[in-house]
């Protein structure tokens, strides 16, 4: 079986979790502050915050900036739910943006076309988060410009994106958001099996997400409302929740982290076969905005279909039946079930949907050898 990702582990891994396995600190300890360190001094943010998932990460992060009932919070529907379900969690209201049509990121054209009637109609979004689809970043430059102009506060979700770069410069260093927001799910750039990470360059709300992170507890003096009672004492301050990160994924999380670079080259690397691979096939292929350097979490390529010979669907059961574990990512979040209870509908953000018909995503990880990617291109020159 060949999948679209997969984690790659190595012995040093290994070693680096036995090790915890081996300690008295299996939770708690020093290789916490280690992987966030490491996180910190790839990207350049100030502070950051392990935890035990992205979902959890976008959670606090919509906390710390007080998104609450009444507000709105706007994102792509082109995303896991997880970037839309953030707001309901805190009683807030959720809304879309559609999609640009070649890089498969929020619009900042309709962003601003649809801040323009929200402002008439008095419901600006107080957040906005646009997700870096497949590991590109969007135009975070001009995302941030209008957010100057109609006051809302944006969180990065990067969950596909540590390892690239926008306009030469890491994706997390939070020059154009208030919050970013890492996945270290085992498909993703890096693993820790699980978990997550939340980055800013705000002190404010560096403590916010820290109290947030765990119970709302802290043993810091200076946070608290009375004096301490002894050197046990700990007070709660906020209603925070355990969204805490393991030291077992934190050391699996540093040792990763030494081969971030190596793996971001690697994928670039596959790209560029694929591309050759693929340049007489009625394909669609990804494409690259000047300003971005992509981490190419996945690789996604859009069917062209109308040469009528084989449905969106034939090719994904095709390239199934081959053993070809691919994958569709997404399906837009306004046509989930749950979210057309909410009054949305098909129709209302054409360009995703369009994108949906003709996606798939094929595989993209470093341990792709050559043999297995030209057997995918070949499955693929079948069916189509």
């Amino acid at each position: 079986m060949i999948r679209y990702g997969q984690q790659d582990i190595t012995q040093d891994d290994i070693d680096a979790v036995v090790e915890v396995l081996k300690s008295s600190n299996l939770t708690q300890g020093p290789n916490i502050p280690l992987f966030e360190e490491s996180v910190l001094a790839h990207t350049g943010a100030k502070h950051a915050f392990a935890v035990n998932s992205a979902t959890s990460g976008l959670h606090i992060a919509c906390l710390a900036l007080e998104l609450g009932p009444g507000d709105w919070l706007w994102t792509t529907p082109n995303t896991f739910v997880a970037s839309a379900n953030c707001a309901l969690y805190c009683g807030a209201q959720v809304d879309f943006v559609d999609i640009d049509p070649r890089t498969y990121n929020l619009c900042p054209q309709k962003l601003e076309e649809k801040l323009i009637e929200a402002k008439k109609e008095g419901r600006l979004p107080k957040i906005v988060v646009p997700v870096h689809l497949t590991g590109q970043p969007c135009d975070m430059e001009a995302i941030h410009k209008l957010s100057k102009t109609y006051g809302f506060r944006i969180i990065e979700d990067a969950s596909h994106a540590i390892g690239g770069k926008y306009k030469g410069e890491p994706i997390g260093n939070g020059r154009f958001s208030d919050i970013t927001v890492f996945s270290f799910h085992p498909v993703k750039i890096i693993t820790t099996a699980e978990g997550g990470m939340v980055l800013t360059n705000s002190d404010t709300l560096a403590t916010r997400l820290g109290l947030l992170r765990s119970h709302g507890i802290t043993r810091d003096p200076e946070l608290m409302t009375k004096p301490m009672e002894g050197p046990w004492y700990y007070q709660q301050v906020a209603l925070g929740y355990n969204y805490r990160m393991t030291d077992l994924q934190s050391a699996l999380g540093v040792s990763q982290m030494t081969r971030l670079n190596q793996y971001i080259e690697r994928r670039h690397a596959i790209v560029a076969r694929y591309a050759d691979l693929f340049s007489d096939l009625p394909l669609t292929l990804p494409w690259q905005h000047p300003d971005s350097h992509s981490a190419f979490h996945l690789y996604v390529i859009r069917l062209q279909l109308d040469n009528g010979r084989s449905t969106h669907l034939e090719v994904f059961n095709h390239l199934r039946a081959k053993e070809i574990m691919v994958n569709l990512h997404y399906i837009p979040v306004h046509l989930q079930p749950y979210y057309q209870d909410k009054g949305f509908k098909e129709g209302d953000f054409p360009e995703a949907e369009r994108y949906y018909e003709e996606a798939i995503s094929i595989p993209m990880h470093p341990s792709l050898t050559e043999d297995e990617q030209d057997y995918v291109v070949e499955a693929l020159r079948e069916v189509l």
